[in-house]
């Protein structure tokens, strides 16, 4: 089962773009126990942004995102969702989505490791002008 991330393109700072990402063919809520998102810089590694439990409200950002981008999760949608307000240059980045199927704290550093996701969407570019 592979992921399909979309939404992604060109912004202004201080714009909103959202991110989606669902699994064709089969259900999310049947298999995701945690749903993330990641990104990739041109030249750095890929840092964790957020992750929340599939069927409760729990979610744990990373510090440069907090208070700017919301995970959400919907189930008769089958899909999941990165809400990202007040854009800024530094955003600029591939942004991935994951899955984790097994149990997993997110609020532990554990949540913020890619190895630690089980599958992947293929990555959406999100550009931020300045």
């Amino acid at each position: 089962v592979q992921l399909q991330a979309s939404g992604g393109g060109l912004v202004q700072s201080g714009g909103s773009l959202r991110l989606s990402c669902t699994s064709p063919g089969r259900l999310l809520k049947t298999f995701v126990y945690a749903a993330a998102w990641f990104r990739q810089a041109p030249g750095k590694v890929r840092e964790f942004v957020g992750v929340k439990h599939w069927g409760g409200p729990y979610a744990s950002y990373a510090d440069s995102v907090k208070g700017r981008f919301t995970i959400s999760t919907d189930s008769a949608e089958n899909m999941i969702y990165l809400q990202m307000d007040s854009l800024k240059s530094e955003d600029t980045a591939i942004y991935f989505c994951a899955v984790r199927t097994r149990p997993l704290a997110v609020f532990t550093n554990a949540a913020r490791q890619p190895s630690n996701y089980d599958k992947w969407g293929q990555g959406t570019q999100v550009t931020v002008s300045s």
